[in-house]
């Protein structure tokens, strides 16, 4: 890594994959940074649960109506949940624990996407969270916020443009409609 700016500049979503397997330390290490991220009151109480397994990765693939077929084409899939019981900012601390992982997955060469399960319904209309309950044996409070699709990618992306970055969602002091109009 460059720096942590050209780490975020560089950054994309990445939905194809090699197939190649990924290497058990920088496994580790992806996991560590979900580790290592902040969370309210430091409770902590995130659960990430790690998936190699074909077969049950094509059933998450599955758990909406669409957008989660990377989970299906990765070497690895790792569902980011909480345990709601334990921590008020669940949501907040899932998806700060996903982003770090997201980061250092970018850093290893590994691509990533995030697949969202929160408030998401299958094709029958039930909630993606409780079909990924099912799949994974997932107690009822562990509450799964996301699944990061993860493998070596297999597609180039652009960095992003800083030139069209929204500099007028940025208000110095207090809100400014007026810049929302420009």
């Amino acid at each position: 890594m460059t720096n942590l700016h050209q780490l975020l500049v560089e950054r994309r979503s990445i939905r194809q994959y090699t197939g190649q397997t990924l290497d058990p330390e920088v496994v580790k290490t992806i996991l560590e940074a979900g580790l290592l991220s902040p969370t309210g009151k430091n409770k902590r109480a995130w659960h990430f649960i790690a998936v190699d397994n074909k077969d049950t990765l094509a059933q998450l693939s599955e758990c909406k109506t669409s957008g989660a077929m990377p989970v299906k084409k990765c070497t690895l899939a790792i569902v980011v949940c909480c345990d709601v019981t334990e921590a008020e900012t669940w949501i907040e601390d899932s998806a700060i624990a996903a982003a770090y992982m997201m980061l250092q997955a970018k850093d290893l060469g590994v691509g990533s996407c995030w697949i969202e399960v929160n408030g998401r319904l299958s094709a029958d209309g039930t909630p993606a969270e409780e079909i990924v309950q099912e799949i994974l044996g997932l107690p009822e409070q562990v509450q799964p916020l996301c699944i990061l699709a993860l493998g070596m990618p297999n597609e180039d992306r652009k960095p992003q443009n800083t030139e069209k970055l929204l500099w007028e969602r940025v208000h110095i002091g207090r809100f400014n409609p007026a810049q929302c109009s420009e």
